[in-house]
């Protein structure tokens, strides 16, 4: 079983990029690209400190947002192409007839057509980078990036140019060819064009390279990887056109999952935002002491009135996701007090201390402290009231693929750094999701008559 696995995989992955529809989506998307230089000039702003700033900006989101639609329709005919139709064609008896469990034919089939959909991945991701590099032309006098053109061009035509050349005269695949030789080519390409400036001078690669746009864009493929897997899984029971509509159904409900489940799987409402936080003396900084203090600065006024002696918590999401202050009793007695907040009669909580339009001061009250993960910080979120959990609603969103794990676009146009370690956790929960996938197009396969 383990060694058919490479040998179906191999298979499945030469036949997916043999299919025509494989170069025509890989190559559409590089005109499309290619035309968001010319058409993306919106006036979005500048700023001096994002890796994209001005018109820039909608250039990636439209960018990006192209490559995730081509990378779902090429998953569905991908996937379609060498299960879907082999089954049509009877041509998996040979396989099924032999010695190979029907999870090893899946096993094998995924990883051919993930392989096939990473490298056309990398090189749509490339033909973007590319244009992040040339810019956007806001203007008809704008200086268009001769290397850019140049090397992204000469990548193509030495594709073409092989791909036609060697199905002359050998008789190869040209569609097979021409991206085994455009990926590699677009890559190089991409490498030569960091070392040369727009006036063709020598300049570090490190000026132009972009590291989080390429870990958005890294994000992206484990999207695409994740809806290679729902393609595979909806191919061992549909044709081409429901695998397509079933891919596109979860793309969508995936883009819809925060706004139609997540949003009732926590349920709070911040009433304030938090724009500075400062302890009341050095000793009090850890906030872990019953009379620990905290001044406040907010973003605006509290959106209700909050009475001195209401019970605070604060987290960093503003639905109350993982609070940083443990469920808490309430307290009696005078908040202003520091002998009241520190009595042995006291409930552990945290205490609103006063409020005077956008500062306010906090306070760690009772017997013992509130557990808490942390003190406040910049940009928490004030909650009156632990959050409520909906159980039924968490199982549902972590079934469903949500996309919106995988867009990172707004983290890089609002200047806010990537983590490695945020791209490590997209990973993993990618891996959960083809497992489960994988798990699925299995138990739909094993019963699947194909004789």
């Amino acid at each position: 079983m383990i060694a058919s696995v490479p040998i179906i995989a191999r298979n499945a992955f030469i036949e997916s990029i043999r299919q025509p529809i494989f170069i025509i989506i890989v190559l559409g998307v590089g005109v499309l690209e290619m035309l968001n230089v010319w058409s993306a000039a919106y006036s979005m702003g500048y700023s001096d400190t994002a890796e994209v700033s001005g018109d820039n900006k909608i250039m990636l989101d439209i960018g990006l947002s192209t490559i995730f639609v081509a990378g779902m329709l090429l998953a569905a005919f991908t996937a379609t192409a060498v299960i879907s139709k082999e089954i049509d064609a009877k041509t998996v008896l040979t396989v099924v007839s032999k010695p190979v469990p029907r999870f090893a034919v899946i096993l094998g089939k995924f990883f051919g057509v993930a392989g096939a959909i990473s490298l056309a991945t990398i090189c749509m991701v490339t033909f973007l980078l590319m244009c992040v590099r040339h810019g956007v032309m806001s203007t008809a006098v704008d200086t268009l990036d001769g290397p850019v053109l140049t090397f992204t061009l000469g990548a193509v035509l030495l594709a073409v140019v092989v791909g036609s050349v060697c199905n002359f005269l050998y008789g190869w695949s040209f569609p097979q060819t021409t991206f085994l030789v455009l990926t590699p080519a677009l890559v190089v390409a991409y490498v030569a064009v960091l070392f040369v400036s727009k006036g063709w001078d020598f300049q570090p690669p490190t000026k132009d390279f972009k590291p989080q746009v390429t870990l958005a864009c890294s994000a992206m493929l484990f999207a695409l990887l994740v809806l290679t897997s729902v393609a595979v899984a909806a191919s061992t029971r549909l044709g081409q056109v429901m695998t397509i509509t079933a891919c596109a159904g979860v793309f969508l409900f995936g883009l819809l999952a925060n706004h139609l489940i997540g949003r009732h799987a926590y349920q709070n409402e911040p009433v304030a935002r938090i724009a500075s936080a400062e302890a009341a003396t050095p000793s009090e900084e850890s906030f872990t002491k019953p009379g620990d203090t905290y001044n406040l600065t907010l973003d605006t006024p509290p959106t209700r009135h909050i009475a001195p002696g209401a019970s605070i918590y604060y987290g960093d999401n503003p639905n109350g996701f993982r609070l940083a202050v443990a469920p808490s009793g309430r307290f009696e007695g005078d908040p202003t007090s520091r002998a009241d907040a520190m009595s042995p009669n006291a409930e552990p909580c945290i205490i609103l201390v006063s409020v005077n339009n956008s500062v306010a001061t906090i306070r760690q009250a009772g017997r013992s402290p509130v557990r808490t993960d942390r003190p406040p910080r910049v940009n928490d979120f004030l909650f009156l009231r632990p959050t409520t959990v909906n159980r039924p609603a968490i199982a549902a969103w972590a079934v469903i693929p949500n996309m919106h794990a995988y867009w990172l676009l707004d983290a890089i146009t609002q200047n806010h750094k990537i983590p490695a370690s945020h791209v490590g956790l997209i990973a993993l929960y990618s891996c959960s999701q083809m497992g489960a996938m994988l798990a699925l197009a299995t138990l739909l396969f094993q019963r699947r008559d194909v004789g």
